[in-house]
């Protein structure tokens, strides 16, 4: 602990390290209880702030995700130093019929200027 907080420091954030891949297990664990066919990748996040668990689930409201795991997510983080975050996913799937159905809503011009450009 550091001597001007009342909690750990954060340790370094690395994939290999046993402390966070048993985090990114327990995490696992939590959501697969609620969705049975969620799968998962581990990243570093941007700018080496963090370890990402992306958790891919085929649901409406990726926010469920989070909601299973945030208690958890802010204990290992206060309480234990450990720099995880958990975000959901959609499949490549969904993800690509959500981008049309958006795309549906859009009026011609819309669609048009929401294009990149040719000319740039």
């Amino acid at each position: 602990m550091n001597d001007d907080e009342l909690m750990p420091d954060m340790i370094e954030p690395n994939l290999d390290d046993p402390r966070i891949q048993a985090a990114l297990e327990e995490l696992q664990a939590m959501i697969l209880a609620k969705f049975p066919a969620a799968t998962f990748d581990a990243y570093l996040g941007p700018d080496s702030d963090g370890i990402w668990l992306a958790a891919t689930v085929d649901i409406d409201d990726l926010d469920e995700v989070t909601d299973v795991v945030i208690s958890r997510i802010v204990d290992m983080q206060v309480e234990e130093g450990l720099p995880v975050n958990v975000v959901g996913d959609w499949p490549p799937e969904r993800l690509h019929a959500y981008i049309q159905a958006e795309k549906a809503k859009l009026s011609p011009l819309e669609m048009a200027e929401s294009m990149p450009s040719l000319t740039a």
